[in-house]
């Protein structure tokens, strides 16, 4: 797959199909606590030894909708739920559907349920992009951001695959415009 020399030239609205290649609710791997995670189909990064290949496709999976939306809240409602991850495929190229459910889960919950998500984008990258991707990065809690790097794979990590990646504070880094880590 050819990849643009600067990933900031990526549009969600001119690669997103708004298709979801997973939901996975009451989880307990993809970050602190049970979680609901939601994984969107598509991404351009394509990292050598990417742990969910199949999810590259932005057709992989079925279209992002209300009853699913709906099923997420009612999942997130339970009170062992901490909160939602997003992953993918790649959420900064699928701000239509990670703006929908974020969206919704501020608006039924507000702070009560922490969001996480994952990209291949470094939060430098997302502070100078596009105002969507600036958007979904103001209702997160969590990012761990970097694209996988093989070469620095390390699965001892916590909530990460590479030396290269990082686990932000996401609000603190929206604030403050630059990387803050949690």
């Amino acid at each position: 797959m050819a990849r643009d020399p600067d990933p900031r030239l990526w549009q969600a609205d001119k690669v997103s199909h708004g298709y979801v290649a997973d939901y996975k609710p009451f989880s307990f791997v993809d970050g602190e606590g049970v979680r609901c995670s939601l994984y969107v189909s598509g991404c351009l990064f394509a990292c050598e030894g990417c742990y969910n290949e199949a999810a590259w496709s932005f057709r992989y999976g079925e279209p992002y909708s209300r009853a699913l939306e709906d099923r997420l809240i009612v999942d997130l409602s339970h009170p062992s739920v901490q909160g939602l991850s997003l992953m993918g495929g790649e959420p900064f190229l699928n701000t239509g559907v990670a703006l929908a459910a974020v969206r919704r889960v501020r608006a039924e919950f507000g702070d009560a349920r922490d969001i996480w998500c994952w990209t291949g984008y470094t939060v430098e990258e997302i502070l100078t992009d596009s105002p969507d991707k600036r958007e979904l990065l103001s209702y997160l809690d969590v990012l761990v951001d970097g694209r996988f790097e093989q070469s620095q794979k390390d699965f001892s990590l916590a909530h990460r695959g590479s030396t290269n990646q990082r686990v932000l504070d996401a609000r603190a880094s929206a604030a403050q415009g630059r990387a803050v880590i949690r």
